[in-house]
């Protein structure tokens, strides 16, 4: 009988790479001079921190009021910001528990990436309702601690408590997931190190690591339990997000779609960040036989379908609005489309869901500009999203008399810009002093695709 004999897979490491070449190729990185290039991109990044320190300075000592928030529309740029930056740092989780657990070797050489991207952007999102609530240094309000000298306990029923809760743990979570998977990485620099103060410093980070059998078994154990953890954290936090807005009875905002909904939106935002980023640093740091096409290709396969889910719940949402027969929320809708923010929900449009289409075509698929230039057009267009969702179903209230428009100021804009800036900056930092990619999870994909 004639066996049908099937195609041969794609590798993920590409060319003659030995174990040693992987170890060379990632940890020189680390171990190289500090690049000029590097240099010039810590400069301007770092400007843009000092930005938003000036700007949230000016915000504390003068107050909120310099922030284009008016009535009606109380929430605007900040808890914009707010929600697109939680929905970067979904790709990093998602990567490295659901896949790990579902065994996907492709994960390999970006899930350091992703991890890392994930908790600088919770970082980038807890700083926006911190300073949205006004006073700052009282947010330990908000924290389920006995505040008897206040006399005062947090509201168990305002979505601003759940998403302390939810933000706080997918943090502290993501954090020890990621610290976790650098402890391999962080020994083999440790004893590649020519100079005492690397020696020590990555000595008293790798946890006294020695690659024992017993290291491994407890370290196995460990990552799958936190990828266990991890995974429903993926579904839960941005869904806890989205009851910031679903909870209310506001036309546009009071839908049961917005769970599922905002977590395709997080995941579609999330993996084109980290394409963006990815692209740029596989090219600067000559890591395309470790990240290879295959990896890229995957991903953009992930943003087409989370871009289809993204497309089909903006049909649904018009939909709901004109079944249910409230005039109000067909009038949120209908506003959205056809009102004065018009401009920005078509912007939403095309980079959401036309934009996205194009990964159809294996050609476009596997072009590196083509490829960037996507990512960053989604990446904007899932801005929009959450500023199309705040500031339109607010700034046309219940009665036509509390209309208004928001306009945002040049403290908003540079706030957004800063928060940018300390993203990347983190970034930077990371790729230069820590391994980007987990050089113990790719020998071991590349070792038991020898055995096998």
């Amino acid at each position: 009988m004639a066996t049908v004999s099937r195609p041969a897979e794609t590798p993920l490491v590409l060319g003659e790479v030995t174990l040693a070449d992987v170890t060379r190729s990632v940890a020189g990185i680390v171990e190289a001079k500090t690049p000029r290039a590097w240099w010039a991109a810590f400069a301007f990044t770092g400007t843009l921190t000092l930005v938003l320190i000036a700007m949230l300075t000016y915000l504390v000592t003068t107050g909120i009021g310099v922030w284009g928030n008016n009535s009606p529309v109380g929430w605007a740029f900040d808890i914009t910001n707010f929600v697109f930056w939680i929905g970067i740092g979904h790709a990093g989780t998602l990567i490295s528990a659901i896949l790990y657990l579902f065994r996907q070797r492709w994960r390999t050489s970006i899930n350091r990436f992703a991890e890392a991207m994930t908790i600088f952007a919770v970082t980038c999102a807890a700083m926006f309702p911190l300073f949205h609530v006004g006073r700052p240094w009282r947010a330990y309000w908000l924290f389920p601690v006995p505040n008897q000298w206040s006399g005062m306990w947090p509201n168990f029923r305002s979505p601003l408590i759940w998403d302390v809760f939810a933000v706080s743990t997918y943090f502290t979570v993501s954090l020890l997931f990621w610290y976790l998977g650098l402890l391999p990485d962080l020994a083999t620099l440790r004893d590649r190190a020519r100079s005492r103060i690397r020696q020590i410093v990555y000595g008293v980070l790798s946890l006294g690591w020695r690659g024992s059998a017993r290291h491994w078994r407890h370290y196995e154990m460990a990552y799958l339990l936190l990828a266990g953890l991890s995974t429903p954290l993926v579904l839960s936090v941005h869904s806890i997000v989205s009851f910031d807005f679903a909870v209310s009875i506001l036309p546009g905002w009071h839908t049961t779609i917005f769970p599922p909904y905002f977590v395709a939106g997080a995941i579609f935002s999330g993996f084109a960040m980290v394409v963006s980023l990815m692209v740029i640093a596989r090219w600067f740091f000559g890591l395309e036989h470790l990240v290879t096409m295959k990896h890229l290709e995957n991903m953009n396969k992930v943003m087409l379908a989370t871009g289809l889910i993204v497309g089909y719940a903006y049909a649904v949402e018009f939909f709901i609005a004109w079944y249910s027969g409230n005039p109000y929320e067909r009038f949120a809708f209908m506003n959205r489309a056809l009102g004065p923010y018009a401009w920005a929900y078509w912007t939403m449009v095309a980079c959401n869901v036309l934009v996205p289409q194009l990964f159809w075509f294996r050609k476009v698929r596997t072009s590196v500009p083509a490829m960037f230039v996507i990512s960053l057009l989604v990446n904007v267009g899932m801005w929009f999203e959450r500023f199309v969702i705040i500031v339109t179903s607010l700034h046309r209230d219940f009665l036509p008399a509390a209309w208004g428009m928001f306009r945002p100021t040049w403290v908003d804009l540079l706030t957004l810009a800063g928060s940018f800036g300390l993203f990347l900056t983190l970034f930077l930092l990371f790729v230069r002093f820590l391994p980007m990619i987990s050089m113990s999870e790719v020998k071991a994909m590349m070792a038991s695709e020898e055995a096998a």
